[in-house]
Order: C-alpha cells, then sequence, then structure tokens
C-alpha cells in the first residue's frame, strides 16, 4: 500500500538514493518512510513538496494542452511536450508503470489509474488526446452499467467492451482540436480489417474527424527494426500530411550509439554498469544452460525450415523489435561478448537509449518491470516528429475555433 510519503517522493523525481543524499538521512530510513513504518519530521516533508511543486509547470509556457491516456511511462508525453505540449491528465493501470511516469514526470497531480472508470466528464478540457490504446477484439455487447459514466448508447456496438470505446467517448465529450493515437502495425490487418475498419468509421463518420493513417519504422530514428501505425485526426479540415515527416536515412544509428562503451567513458551507473570502465554487470551475461537452450532451440526450428531463434548483435547492427517479453530470455536481441563467450541481454538502460529516452531518464522499478515497460513503450523520435509537424495544424485549428467564438459571442 503507498505512503503518502512514497507519493510525494514519486512527486518529487527523486530515487532512494537521490533522497537520502538531498534529505541527508540513511536509504534505511528512507525506506521505513515508504513503508509507513516510520513518520518524517515535517521538515523533510516541506522539502519534498518544495521540490514536486517546483516541477509544475505554468499554462502560460504551453501552445496546447493535451492528456496521455494508456500512459505506459510516458513515451508519447515526452514527444508531445517537446512541441510545447503541457499534459493535464493522465491515465495508466499498471502500478509499476505509475511510479517510472511519476519519476519522470513530477508535475504534482495524481495519475487515473483504470480509464473506464473515469467519467468523461472528470477528464479535463484539453487541445489534443495521445493515447497508444490495446487493441482488443472488437465484439457487439448491449447496454451495461457503464452507462453511469456517460457512455451514450450510440456507441454500444462494434466498441463496447473494448478499449477503443473509451478513447471515443472522450473525444465525443471533448471534443480535442486533434488527436495521435498508436498502435501495432497490424492493427490495420486485424480481423481481416474490420477491426481497422470500425475504427475509421467511428472516428471519421461518426465523430466527424478526419484521420490520417502511417506506418513508421523507428528504425529512422534508433537502432531497431519497430513498426508502428500512427493515427493523427484533425476536428477541422487542415492541410496536415505525413509527407511533411522528415525521417532521417534508415539505419544510420547502430547498437553502437546505444550500448555501454565499458571503457571508462560514462559513469557505472547502479547495478547496471561496475567498476572504473563502468562494465556491464555479469548479471546479464546469459548462463550457460540458458545459452545452450537458445542455440538448441534455434538449431530445431532451422531443421524444420523455420526462422525462429535468437538475435545475437554487434555494435554496427540493427536490433531487431524490443518486446515486453524482454526479461524472460532476452532472446530477441542477445548483445555478442565474442567468439567463445555467452552473449548478454541488454541493460535497462540500453532499452531505454534503444528506445530514444536519454540518460536523465529514471529507472526506479525491477530489471524485469523494466524490460517491460520500456518493451511496451513507443520509440520517442519517431512521436517527437510526428507531434512536431501536427503542431502549426493544431493551432490553426484552435485559432479557428477561437475566432468562431468570438464571432458567435
Amino acid at each position: 500500500m503507498q505512503t503518502d510519503f512514497d507519493s510525494l517522493l514519486q512527486r518529487a523525481g527523486w530515487s532512494v538514493a537521490e533522497a537520502s543524499k538531498k534529505l541527508g538521512y540513511s536509504e534505511g530510513h528512507i525506506y521505513r518512510w515508504k513503508r509507513g513504518e516510520e513518520t518524517p519530521r515535517e521538515a523533510v516533508i516541506r522539502v519534498l513538496q518544495t521540490e514536486a511543486e517546483s516541477h509544475a509547470r505554468p499554462a502560460k509556457d504551453a501552445a496546447f494542452t493535451f492528456i496521455d491516456l494508456f500512459a505506459g511511462i510516458g513515451g508519447l508525453r515526452h514527444a508531445m511536450e517537446s512541441a510545447g505540449g503541457r499534459c493535464v491528465f493522465t491515465s495508466e493501470w499498471d502500478g509499476y508503470a505509475q511510479k517510472t511516469y511519476l519519476a519522470n514526470y513530477p508535475d504534482n497531480r495524481p495519475i487515473a489509474g483504470d480509464i473506464r472508470e473515469v467519467g468523461a466528464a472528470d477528464v479535463p478540457d484539453h487541445d489534443v488526446l495521445v493515447a497508444g490504446f490495446p487493441c482488443q477484439p472488437f465484439s457487439i455487447a448491449g447496454v451495461s452499467k457503464k452507462n453511469a459514466l456517460g457512455r451514450l448508447h450510440g456507441f454500444q456496438d462494434e466498441t463496447q467492451g473494448t478499449l477503443f470505446f473509451d478513447v471515443l467517448r472522450i473525444l465525443k465529450h471533448h471534443r480535442p482540436a486533434a488527436f495521435l493515437l498508436e498502435n501495432v502495425k497490424n492493427l490495420r490487418s486485424h480481423d481481416k480489417g474490420r477491426t481497422f475498419s470500425v475504427i475509421r468509421r467511428k472516428l471519421e463518420e461518426e465523430l466527424g474527424y478526419s484521420i490520417h493513417t502511417r506506418i513508421i519504422d523507428a528504425g529512422h530514428f534508433v537502432p531497431q527494426h519497430r513498426e508502428r501505425i500512427v493515427i493523427v485526426g484533425f476536428r477541422d479540415p487542415v492541410p496536415f500530411s505525413f509527407d511533411d515527416l522528415h525521417l532521417p536515412a534508415y539505419g544510420a544509428r547502430r547498437l553502437r550509439s546505444i550500448l555501454h562503451p565499458e571503457d571508462g567513458t560514462e559513469a557505472p551507473e547502479g547495478h547496471f554498469t561496475i567498476g572504473p570502465d563502468a562494465e556491464v554487470s555479469a548479471k546479464y551475461t546469459l548462463t550457460d544452460k540458458l545459452w545452450q537452450y537458445l542455440q538448441d532451440y534455434a538449431a530445431k526450428h532451422r531443421a524444420r525450415g523455420n526462422g525462429f531463434g535468437f538475435g545475437l548483435v554487434g555494435p554496427d547492427d540493427i536490433a531487431r523489435t524490443l518486446s515486453a517479453r524482454y526479461y524472460k530470455d532476452g532472446s530477441e536481441i542477445l548483445v555478442s561478448r565474442g567468439t567463445g563467450e555467452n552473449p548478454r541481454r541488454l541493460t535497462p538502460r540500453e532499452c531505454a537509449r534503444l528506445m530514444g529516452y536519454d540518460d536523465s531518464f529514471r529507472i526506479p522499478v525491477s530489471d524485469t518491470q523494466a524490460y517491460k515497460q520500456f518493451g511496451n513503450s513507443v520509440a520517442v523520435p519517431v512521436f517527437a516528429e510526428v507531434a512536431k509537424i501536427m503542431l502549426p495544424h493544431v493551432l490553426t485549428v484552435m485559432s479557428d475555433a477561437g475566432l468562431r467564438a468570438r464571432k458567435v459571442g
């Protein structure tokens, strides 16, 4: 159970080690306060409150406001902030993801949990909705108790029971100037194209947004093959085009740019790297048993004519797609350690870099949770570029709406 101190610590954006150093107490004290076993002095609370409040960004600094749904660890938020946006609402149900989010975006307000339990009217007004919504099979369902949350009968058909429904009901209630949605590439072909047909019809015909889609491979920005579908929509007609997207040459960045150099040019970090040369901890090297299993598994599938197996990479390669299952065996991206040596997993810091997060991004969770979080994240630079080309059109819709409002008034 989270204590008030733990919540305040997360909003301040400090790890236990940082809090210990800044507050002048041992890490043991910090942990006991987090668990509620002891009560910190009022002076400690005041310092934390001041730090948390210092992260609150005034509205006047924002070019537009946005909400962050199915937020994960905040990849889409990072992208929208890079274009001048200010987040006014966040929803994420996973407690571990919330911990990482709050450590990196301590904006002095709580994260809403399950969006299905949040009424549309309780979501603040906003200019842009962003969501990396999960894609479950769409099914027909009847009227339910969720009507109490403002879910109108017009939407209780193909999307009821799916999380895309919650995107729709918030768009319907607030009518923001624009939205940005992200999903796996296969969304287009899911259920023989019927799923995407429903999504398009709901957004265009029922809500009146003009939508634009593009599948973008993150390999233009980071050393990873990672294709995702991007859906951008505008409430009013604007000349938006994905052709304005600047894509660096595919593969220009190689794994060398994200791997630990292990030569003393970077400082050791936690248990990821150790010693004066910041060498990768031995814990990330595969055991003999696991390495033999993966080799045998790959050989078995090769004999059957299949391509299943591990992905062994070096500094000059581009990685396969990092997945949320990476914590299990790391098989899709194994870093070679030379002939006769067992390969190793990426460290969580290397995973962060692979997704486009810089080294200031805090990783306050276990390796297992970190691997899941980065595997589920968006590649930040891709969406920063999308946000950049969206910005002038978002401002146009906002400006036009303001002009219309003044004329009506």
